[in-house]
């Protein structure tokens, strides 16, 4: 079955391979299908995961499961050069000339074995971006069809703008839950919005199930009586306050765990009341909004 579009969630695989879970072929596979099964179809990587391996991993785990390219979504970045096992990099550094940037697509297609990615992301901006360059290696690697898609990662509006001169931008991939807001101060959603620009949010759990700090101890007892009143769980009151927004954006889940990717798309269709959302970015400031 063909896929046309990004499925509302999508799956982050950075904690898949060595950077997290360390899992197997065969439970990556089965990983694959359980996410297709439930409708998620696309897959977030980056080159730099698990050390440079994980996109390897996940392509063989891909032609084990059987599933069909046309069936999924395949995200990946480049950008970061991380000091790591398999590269001897004296400091982490950012690399975005045209041979670096056609090497991480053509690398990335043999690890990740197919074709095309349907969506490339620049990883993070970089102070020396040449955009001529990555403007015209973007537009050559899209007519050999090696990726559909073009987009960023946590990058800014004044960034955006230097970029898209030279290529269309179509996504960016940021981080924003409950418990990184700062998007609505810094005028990136709305930015996103007003350029047709499509958002996708990184760790959109935020930090609540990591830190015990002040915000995490004001959110609890609001989230706790949402979920009683919503009658589900503290993680799909956090991904449903992150679906609410209007920009339709894409959280992307980094859990390995059926129950938590099974809530997560139960999430979709729980909508907070207004005063419920606002009752949780309250908590989460520590203030009234203004």
């Amino acid at each position: 079955m063909n896929q046309s579009k990004l499925s509302r969630i999508i799956s982050g695989v950075m904690s898949w391979g060595k950077w997290g879970k360390n899992l197997s072929n065969t439970e990556m596979a089965k990983l694959i299908e359980l996410n297709l099964e439930i409708g998620i179809n696309s897959f977030d990587h980056a080159d730099i995961y698990g050390g440079y391996t994980t996109e390897n991993e996940f392509g063989k785990a891909l032609k084990l499961s059987g599933v069909e390219r046309d069936e999924i979504k395949l995200i990946s970045k480049c950008g970061i050069q991380y000091p790591c096992e398999l590269k001897s990099f004296e400091v982490k550094h950012y690399d975005y000339s045209a041979k670096h940037i056609r090497f991480s697509v053509e690398n990335s297609l043999r690890n990740l074995q197919t074709d095309y990615l349907d969506i490339f992301l620049l990883h993070r901006p970089s102070p020396l971006m040449n955009t001529n360059e990555i403007g015209d290696v973007i537009l050559n690697l899209k007519n050999e069809g090696k990726i559909k898609k073009f987009g960023v990662s946590n990058f800014n509006n004044s960034q955006i703008k230097l970029l898209k001169k030279n290529i269309d931008i179509e996504f960016n991939q940021i981080q924003y839950s409950l418990s990184n807001n700062q998007c609505f101060t810094d005028g990136i959603i709305d930015f996103c919005q007003t350029k047709n620009i499509s958002v996708m949010a990184w760790s959109p759990l935020g930090h609540y199930f990591k830190e015990n700090n002040e915000a995490t101890i004001r959110i609890k007892p609001v989230i706790e009586r949402l979920s009683d009143k919503y009658s589900c769980s503290v993680d799909q009151i956090l991904l449903s306050w992150v679906i609410k927004h209007p920009a339709k954006i894409n959280p992307v889940i980094g859990t390995t765990k059926k129950e938590r990717i099974l809530n997560s798309v139960k999430a979709i269709n729980i909508d907070l009341d207004i005063e419920d959302w606002f009752l949780l970015l309250e908590a989460s400031l520590g203030k009234r909004v203004a």
